[in-house]
Order: C-alpha cells, then sequence, then structure tokens
C-alpha cells in the first residue's frame, strides 16, 4: 500500500531556487507578509527542543527568534534552533535575514531535510506571547513544534511556533 503525504508545512523546510524569497515572505494568501528577526544567539534550549536535537544536558544550540506578521497584525511567534555544528561560523549565528531563508542555507551546507515531525498542541499563552502577539484576554495559542533531520537522521532543525487564533494547518495523506 503507497501512502501519499502532503501539508501546508512542506514549502517551510525546503530549500529555494537561486534569486527565490523565503516561503514566508513568498506567501501567496493575498495579505502583505513579513517577519521581523528578534534575536539570534547562542542558548541552552529548552528540555523539549534539546531532546529533539539528541543535545546533551547544558548543551548549546542557535536560536533565531522571529515575529510573523500578516499586515499589521502580528500572527506567530517562530524560534528555530540549530545544534552548534551546523550553525556555528554561518549566517544562521548572526543577526540578518537569510536569502532564500534558512533551509536555502542549510541545503548548501550539505544539510537536506529528509523526514519532518510535527507536533500540534493548544495551552494558554505566557504574558510575553499575549504581548508580542497582541492577544485578548484568554485567548489560546496554538503550538507547532518541528523537528527536521538530515538523510542520515540527524537532527539539523528544531522550530517551536506560537501561532495566535485563526492559524490554519492542512495535512493530506492519500492511501492507495
Amino acid at each position: 500500500m503507497e501512502k501519499n503525504w502532503s501539508s501546508t508545512s512542506l514549502p517551510y523546510v525546503l530549500p529555494k531556487s537561486d534569486g527565490q524569497a523565503d516561503t514566508w515572505s513568498d506567501d501567496t494568501s493575498g495579505q502583505p507578509t513579513s517577519q521581523h528577526l528578534l534575536e539570534v544567539a547562542e542558548v541552552t534550549p529548552p528540555a523539549r527542543i534539546a531532546s529533539a536535537l539528541a543535545l546533551q544536558q547544558g548543551e548549546r544550540a542557535v536560536v533565531r527568534r522571529r515575529l510573523m506578521k500578516r499586515g499589521d497584525c502580528p500572527v506567530e511567534l517562530t524560534d528555530s534552533y540549530y545544534p552548534l555544528p551546523v550553525a556555528a561560523g554561518t549566517a544562521l549565528a548572526e543577526k540578518r535575514k537569510i536569502k532564500g531563508g534558512a533551509p536555502t542555507l542549510l541545503a548548501e551546507l550539505g544539510y537536506r531535510p529528509r523526514h519532518v515531525t510535527e507536533e500540534v498542541e493548544t495551552r494558554e499563552p505566557s504574558a510575553s506571547e499575549i504581548a508580542s502577539l497582541q492577544l485578548e484576554p484568554g485567548e489560546p495559542v496554538l503550538i507547532l513544534c518541528r523537528l527536521t533531520t538530515t538523510q542520515d537522521g540527524s537532527p539539523m532543525e528544531a522550530s517551536l511556533m506560537t501561532m495566535r487564533r485563526g492559524a490554519i494547518l492542512r495535512y493530506e495523506i492519500e492511501v492507495d
């Protein structure tokens, strides 16, 4: 039995061709989109991310924190983490936009995605998430945790996305 799988996430993990914008900037939903790079730092990631990246306790990673907007409305906080052997000395560790996005740079560095795992949950937002996403009192957030691994199964990126109400994720499976 053959299965075909597609999701709205796929364009966000694939490299772009020369000259193409990153997927968020190239969004075709009809509303202007923008992303604001809030921070790039070497950090000890949260336990969930450290486990996903197979890091030892206290081992550090590079994080790129971004605020995503549709029009003037903040819709998502995205924190993408990279193991130091992947990111150190590359544009991933610099506070600047990356032409074509991180997946394009990762592919240029020899890290091509093979497998993506996503977990979705809802929860109450933190005070900083309420402020950053301009949430209404009592409004929950949708959390998407994505792990991307390479051809040999090594973790290359773990992202934690915090989305406000209205986010739509679409997954399709075709079973023959």
